[in-house]
């Protein structure tokens, strides 16, 4: 800062100090006798003895002060002797009244009441860009040094800072604090007041519709930030072309001067959205006649998602291939397992919708449909031979072999008699099977398969000469304290429970029955399902009671029940008897044939 007092009118003359005299008496007649330490007092040029300048400030022995610290800007002090300059009296420092002065501290502490005096006006202070340092840069203020913090130089990031190096240009002061000496400015609030009546004047001027020009001046993952002048506009990035971009930065740079179009300006919040590709005409506008549908394409996979993948048709034209519609037999195929980015693939056009932008696409209607001739080829019941492509929790996904289609083998369906979750750990993913068609469901695209089906079921032929409601005879092979196991046929059995072992309550003991017993029971239930046959000598006894009373009378007849019964089991005897009989007179005569012949 120059030395206010450079001119003063009241400088003494080099004459006046060219005796010892002269000195005595000044200092004898001088006002400054009561001047304080850590004040800013004034002083003369008494002399300049190589790099220091010798200041008097009234006291019994002069100060010294660096040369350099009375340059400004870089340049050498221009001094005369008794010129008066403003200094800061730091201390004095023996009985002999030496001074320690300071001019850059004077010059600091008269800047300091103009700083004060600028931020709470709020008016401005000229300096000039230093260097940079962390976080921001420092800047010179004519001698005290204040802070610019990075985000305070310009209302837009600035890449280069080089030109505004040592420039002189107003700042306004943020913030202060002089016990720690410290100021911080900023650039940009200067900047942003003149700003602020330019962008009024922009925004008076803009109308959706009208194109302008503007310079890139952000890049984000939604679109980029245009600088039209003094405002900015929002660039999104599905208005900067017609055809999938994912990211702005594939199209536009940083400091790139482009061409927009305003589609939309909301006077209230002041928001610009801007658009490029409105400025071209639109591809969908004649979509239907240049791609009709039912026709068949080609087209560049642009994209891939859990859903389907997006094929590009030309630029700005692109449709969906759901995943549904990909293949006609690998059904629970990932889309980027049939299809991999920039694949070209063939395409039918399966419906368009202009308005919306949206294009439906189909890849397996290029190929033909397998299923339409699959019924004719393999009817159900059909023996067929596949790969194992899939192994499931439920099943076995099998290719059945020169058909191109997968057909699901259920769990259940593996074995007759093994257990489904043990069997299905013996078959591995390419392993050839064969199969039975158990069913087609060409409306759902599936077959069931199994492999099972392809012997024949053990317990339909365990079970062939039995019938529902049947009486037979059974052996014992085993006895429970809750009911009794029965062997039906070799590799079946049947369990009796307690309560199904006879009609009074005192006989459903299974002690009274011992393993190789022959009983008889009735057959009450055959599932085929479950592969069991259920047996009942509760059953048989009812039934014979039931027949017993038809046969031999009723309760109205006066007899009882035991005798009822009696008579019955009489007869029983008695047929059975007769059937021994029966069979040992035909014994007898086998015997007597085979004796004839020998």
């Amino acid at each position: 800062m120059t030395d206010k007092m450079k001119n003063n009118s009241n400088a003494l003359k080099v004459e006046e100090f060219t005796t010892n005299e002269n000195f005595a008496e000044l200092f004898e007649n001088s006002s400054n006798n009561n001047v304080k330490e850590g004040s800013l007092v004034k002083g003369r040029v008494a002399g300049i003895e190589k790099d220091f300048v010798i200041i008097d400030v009234g006291l019994k022995t002069e100060g010294r002060i660096p040369l350099r610290e009375f340059s400004q800007a870089g340049k050498p002090a221009l001094l005369e002797v008794g010129e008066e300059v403003d200094v800061y009296l730091e201390k004095i420092e023996n009985k002999d009244g030496e001074a320690s002065l300071s001019r850059e501290k004077a010059v600091r502490e008269s800047s300091w009441k103009e700083f004060e005096k600028a931020h709470g006006e709020g008016s401005t202070v000229e300096g000039a860009i230093l260097a940079r340092v962390k976080g921001g840069f420092t800047v010179d203020l004519d001698g005290a040094v204040a802070f610019l913090p990075g985000s305070q130089v310009d209302v837009r990031p600035i890449k280069d800072i080089s030109p505004l190096i040592g420039l002189r240009q107003p700042f306004q002061i943020l913030k202060m604090d002089r016990k720690r000496g410290n100021i911080v400015v900023s650039r940009r609030a200067i900047l942003e007041e003149s700003r602020s009546a330019e962008r009024d004047e922009v925004l008076s001027q803009i109308k959706q519709g009208d194109t302008i020009e503007g310079i890139v001046k952000n890049i984000t993952d939604y679109g980029a930030f245009i600088d039209l002048g003094a405002v900015d506009g929002l660039l999104h990035v599905t208005d900067i072309s017609w055809r999938r971009i994912s990211h702005p930065s594939e199209v536009l740079k940083v400091g790139d001067k482009i061409k927009t179009k305003v589609i939309k300006y909301d006077e209230t919040s002041k928001r610009i959205s801007l658009g490029m590709k409105q400025l071209e005409d639109s591809p969908w506008a004649k979509i239907g006649e240049k791609y009709p549908v039912g026709n068949k394409t080609k087209g560049k996979v642009t994209n891939i998602t859990d859903y389907g993948a997006f094929v590009e048709l030309e630029p700005g034209i692109e449709g969906l291939v759901h995943v549904s519609e990909m293949s006609w037999s690998k059904k629970g195929a990932t889309p980027g397992k049939l299809v991999k980015l920039g694949d070209e693939v063939e395409v039918m056009l399966l419906d368009i919708d202009p308005v919306k932008h949206r294009i439906s696409l189909g890849m397996k209607q290029c190929h033909e449909n397998p299923w339409s001739s699959f019924t004719e080829k393999y009817p159900e019941g059909a023996k067929i031979t596949g790969k194992i492509k899939n192994i499931a929790d439920f099943g076995l996904f099998v290719e059945i072999e020169g058909a191109n289609i997968d057909g699901l083998v259920h769990i259940s369906d593996l074995s007759w008699s093994e257990d489904p979750e043990t069997v299905i750990k013996k078959y591995n993913k390419g392993d050839s099977v064969e199969a039975i068609i158990l069913g087609i469901d060409t409306d759902h695209e599936r077959i069931s398969l199994g492999i099972k089906q392809i012997d024949a079921d053990p317990f339909l032929e365990m079970t062939k000469d039995l019938k529902k409601g049947d009486v037979a005879t059974f052996e014992v092979c085993g006895v429970k304290e809750d009911g009794i196991e029965v062997k039906i046929s070799e590799g079946l059995t049947s369990f009796i429970k307690r309560s199904e072992l006879a009609q009074d309550r005192v006989e459903q003991r299974s002690e009274r029955f011992a393993i190789g017993d022959r009983i008889d029971a009735k057959i009450v239930t055959i599932d085929k399902k479950t592969r069991k046959v259920s047996l009942s000598i509760k059953a048989l006894e009812t039934q014979e009671q039931k027949k017993a009373i038809q046969e031999y009378g009723s309760a109205d007849s006066g007899a009882s029940l035991g005798d009822i019964l009696g008579v019955a089991l009489d007869e029983s005897k008695k047929k059975e008897a007769e059937k021994s009989e029966k069979k040992k007179k035909s014994a007898s005569k086998s015997q007597e044939k085979d004796s004839t012949k020998a």
